[in-house]
């Protein structure tokens, strides 16, 4: 037989579930909204079982859309109500897409005056890296004023989730995503991979 004292203690945890101005309240009232569609839901017909009424609505939809954007490229060749624009199709990769300035593409490694790398190696954006794709092997740098630069830099793109922070982080302004470039496919994982070199390429 089970304990009063711990009757009451399990009651007490479980009036948490049922306080109206509780957290649980609304999580309460949304599956007693579920269950009730549930066990409300209406039948369909034979007809909606057909599946044409959906069919047609589809064929509708497509159809409105095809015929307005044709009607306005037609009247645009004309030159013809050039203020409402129809769907435009880019030809890519012959014609590429207008790019926001604020895109982030494929990293680059930026350069100072001598071609040297910006970066000094200082493990911020491999520290921030939630991905852990950013690789850096530290070396001193033979100018005193620089403390460090990074001997290697690797970056394996295939585990990159384009994040950003590895920009926001740098102190130096020493890696960036600007480069405007989308098509980074490759055919094995190895090419993914992009060392120093590859990166201060673009």
């Amino acid at each position: 037989m089970e304990n009063p004292n711990q009757t009451d203690k399990r009651r007490q945890e479980l009036e948490k579930y049922f306080d109206p101005k509780g957290s649980f309240a609304a999580l309460r009232v949304s599956q007693m909204k579920r269950s009730w569609k549930q066990s409300n839901r209406r039948e369909l017909t034979w007809w909606e079982n057909t599946y044409f009424p959906m069919l047609f609505s589809g064929i509708y939809l497509t159809s409105k859309h095809f015929f307005y954007n044709v009607f306005f490229h037609i009247l645009h060749l004309f030159g013809i109500a050039k203020k409402t624009k129809g769907a435009v199709t880019y030809q890519y990769p012959e014609q590429q897409r207008p790019l926001a300035s604020r895109l982030r593409t494929r990293h680059r490694l930026t350069k100072r005056e001598d071609g040297s790398p910006r970066c000094v190696a200082c493990m911020m954006c491999e520290t921030v890296c939630p991905a852990r794709c950013i690789e850096i092997t530290a070396a001193e740098h033979p100018d005193p004023n620089i403390e460090k630069y990074p001997a290697e830099f690797i970056l394996d793109l295939g585990k990159c989730v384009y994040c950003g922070f590895c920009v926001e982080v740098c102190p130096e302004d020493a890696i960036r995503m600007d480069t405007k470039i989308l098509n980074i496919a490759e055919y094995s994982r190895s090419s993914m991979i992009y060392n120093k070199k590859r990166l201060m390429e673009e």
